[in-house]
């Protein structure tokens, strides 16, 4: 049986399982109800499957808890992805820990640079929050976006692993 106290694990999903697309299912659903169409930049599953693409699942015993994915943009800089926590974890800490576990593994990966696309209206308030939290601070439109007037762009640098 799981419980609260189960502590988080976090793995690297091969996007098989039902559990994983059900979440990011919910979070494309989500974010084409709360942003016009142009500005929805959730990627749906195929889409995370590019091999410039790591999405990791975190668990909590047999509950999956949330999902965050990593794209390398170049060989210094990342962009954080797909962060998602199943309703029924939400504010126990899942995306914190997804969120430093990606910045550790961008930190192992040599990135200079991690930075990060969001919604600017209320839905999105606490995902901003969380992001300003650990570092990332506003930035101009990076790889490809363009102003919308629905989208929040952050950015922080990383200290790679020599």
């Amino acid at each position: 049986m799981t419980g609260a106290s189960d502590p988080i694990a976090i793995r690297i999903d091969d996007l098989t399982g039902r559990e994983i697309a059900d979440l990011l299912q919910g979070h494309l659903a989500s974010a084409i109800e709360c942003s016009p169409e142009s500005a929805v930049h959730a990627l749906n599953l195929d889409s995370l499957r590019r091999p410039d693409i790591t999405l990791w699942s975190a668990w909590q015993g047999d509950s999956l808890a949330g999902c965050g994915a990593l794209r390398e943009l170049s060989k210094a800089h990342g962009e954080v992805k797909s962060m998602r926590t199943e309703a029924s974890h939400i504010r126990q800490g899942v995306a914190a820990k997804l969120l430093e576990h990606m910045i550790a593994i961008a930190r192992e990966r040599g990135y200079e640079r991690l930075s990060l696309e969001t919604g600017n209206t209320s839905d999105f308030a606490a995902a901003r929050a969380l992001y300003t939290k650990h570092g990332f601070a506003p930035c101009p439109p990076f790889d490809g976006y363009v102003e919308d007037g629905f989208s929040v762009y952050m950015t922080r640098a990383i200290q790679p692993i020599s």
